[in-house]
């Protein structure tokens, strides 16, 4: 298709629904070669027993169909054991996976909150805390320097002093 054409949705829809029946007739088919393939499998491998004849013949006969269910129970165990193993031994590897690859921590958002407000999130809600932080400060007082107004002397004195120094670089 070009990009300029776009398929409606009923032929979409049209093209889906073929699609699905399509996969539909393959699952039966699937199933069906399937059936077969045991009925082969079984007609080969396991054919009908002879139950014609006396008791001991059909005493010894259960006595070899039990002699291979044991057997194929045996194996049965060893075969769940082995997978038993095998998937402990997937989980510790994918544990090792999450180990060596970290946790990765959340950004911790910002929160506002009150001492009083977290203290009761701590405590719970039936404890009752205010805390008010400023209350335990201790109280100073400030010195305040009294400045005697003869070490000022007049502002204008200074400013010559100085004037006087700059005069005394520039010309050198």
């Amino acid at each position: 298709m070009s990009e300029g054409k776009k398929m409606t949705s009923s032929r979409r829809h049209h093209l889906k629904s073929l699609m699905l029946q399509i996969a539909a007739n393959w699952i039966e088919q699937e199933k069906k070669d399937i059936a077969m393939v045991k009925e082969a499998y079984m007609a080969e491998n396991c054919p009908a027993p002879d139950l014609s004849g006396d008791q001991a013949s059909l005493m010894e006969l259960c006595k070899k169909i039990h002699a291979a269910i044991d057997k194929i129970d045996e194996s049965r165990y060893d075969i769940e054991a082995k997978v038993q193993k095998a998937d402990i031994e997937i989980e510790d590897l994918k544990l090792k996976v999450v180990e060596l690859a970290g946790v990765k921590k959340p950004a911790l958002k910002k929160v506002r909150m009150s001492a009083d407000a977290m203290l009761q999130a701590l405590l719970g809600g039936k404890h009752k805390v205010t805390m008010d932080l400023r209350a335990n400060l201790k109280q100073v007082k400030k010195e305040t320097k009294e400045e005697s107004t003869e070490a000022v002397g007049d502002w204008r004195k200074n400013i010559e002093d100085k004037a006087d120094r700059k005069k005394m670089f520039e010309t050198s």
